[in-house]
């Protein structure tokens, strides 16, 4: 019993060094390619506009419109795109099932607020931050992206998005206070390790499917 105590207890030191040793590099590595929104304008107007503006889903309300969080992320990503920071929008998130469909949502709010829809491009498998960066680049043929998220969720889009190999920056879209705000924190804490391994192994996102060049327009993927 006290050798498997002490096999037991370098076990749980060990996952503690992996998880405290993942986040701490995935926070550090990433923390000068968070701007703001007048240092991301700034950026695009010395260097070339990114491919794509890559919108993160957060859930639907019950009447099927963007949750708070989501709406805030969709607000940056817009305010993004017509700053010139990129010429077209992915939207990525869950439509798993014919009655939730999060990215028809998040399409529909842009198009309101202006964007033409034929710059405005759906990701249906967007089920995860893994499956969203991995998508980007591999189903969508991004090599660089601006992300549009809160600054909790940023460091591991970016993370997961620049060990892939492409050049990735984000705007965080914290525009209120969250109620459940420590449980994403923590959350965030086992999700940074998990999608840095996976985005070490390349591991392929969920769904597969097709290229879908973005020099098209955006309606082939509604």
């Amino acid at each position: 019993m006290k050798r498997l105590s002490h096999i037991a207890l370098a076990c749980v030191i060990a996952c503690a060094i992996v998880v405290g040793g993942s986040n701490a590099w995935v926070i550090g590595s990433t923390k000068s390619s968070i701007l703001t929104h007048e240092e991301a304008i700034a950026r695009v107007q010395s260097e070339n506009a990114a491919d794509a503006i890559v919108v993160l889903g957060a859930g639907l309300r019950a009447d099927a419109t963007p949750s708070s969080i989501l709406r805030d992320r969709l607000d940056d990503g817009i305010a993004l795109y017509f700053a010139g920071l990129a010429p077209k929008l992915i939207m990525s998130g869950d439509n798993a099932t014919v009655s939730h469909n999060e990215v028809a949502a998040m399409k529909a709010y842009a198009i309101e607020k202006g964007v033409p829809s034929e710059d405005i491009f759906c990701d249906h498998a967007g089920f995860s931050t893994y499956d969203s960066m991995y998508r980007a680049q591999n189903i969508f043929g991004a090599s660089s992206i601006v992300v549009a998220t809160q600054s909790y969720h940023l460091p591991r889009a970016l993370a997961v998005a620049q060990t892939l190999g492409m050049e990735a920056v984000g705007v965080p879209s914290d525009y209120e206070n969250y109620g459940a705000q420590l449980w994403y924190d923590v959350r965030e804490i086992p999700a940074r390790t998990k999608d840095l391994f996976k985005a070490i192994m390349r591991t392929p996102s969920t769904v597969g499917g097709e290229m879908i060049s973005l020099n098209q327009s955006g309606n082939v993927t509604n």
